[in-house]
């Protein structure tokens, strides 16, 4: 993947050139923070992540499976007292709502990893050790007609060091 890098120093002139990249729609942006910065997420304005379906759907199939891993098993092994039912959903509830959290939270981490490719095999592009340090870097994929373009505008937002990667 090739395209055009910006380091910055300080967060409101990242944000401002992220902004502007968004606006001229030069290519994809990759940003690279030290930390979490809401301003960077908000700038970005990315989808919504899939993860959340990830545990709804373990969560419904664990409170599923726990009601029946309840019932067959009274069904199985069957208690008779005082000719009540068998089975009944209602002190049930508490195992299938621990199997509930508990597929749910498994499917969310599963849903997590799978989304975020990890691990990742190949290095990162664009990336340099000073985002670890306290800079913010920006990555414009792009090809070569628009790394120009790229170019000028992070100079202009104030980019400490603008460079072409491939």
């Amino acid at each position: 993947m090739q395209g055009v890098l910006g380091v910055f120093h300080h967060l409101d002139s990242t944000v401002s050139a992220i902004e502007e990249l968004k606006k001229k729609k030069l290519g994809d942006v990759t940003v690279f923070s030290p930390t979490i910065r809401h301003e960077l997420d908000d700038a970005i304005a990315g989808p919504n992540s899939v993860v959340r379906r990830f545990t709804l759907i373990g969560g419904l199939l664990g409170v599923s499976f726990g009601y029946w891993i309840a019932i067959w098993s009274s069904n199985y092994w069957p208690l008779v007292t005082g000719g009540k039912a068998i089975a009944s959903w209602i002190p049930y509830t508490i195992i299938g709502f621990e199997v509930m959290v508990l597929v749910g939270a498994l499917s969310t981490v599963a849903g997590m990893f799978i989304n975020s490719r990890v691990p990742r095999l190949t290095a990162t592009v664009g990336y340099d050790d000073r985002f670890s340090a306290g800079h913010f870097g920006v990555f414009i994929a792009c090809d070569a007609t628009k790394a120009s373009a790229a170019e000028d505008l992070l100079r202009h937002a104030g980019a400490e060091e603008v460079r072409r990667e491939a």
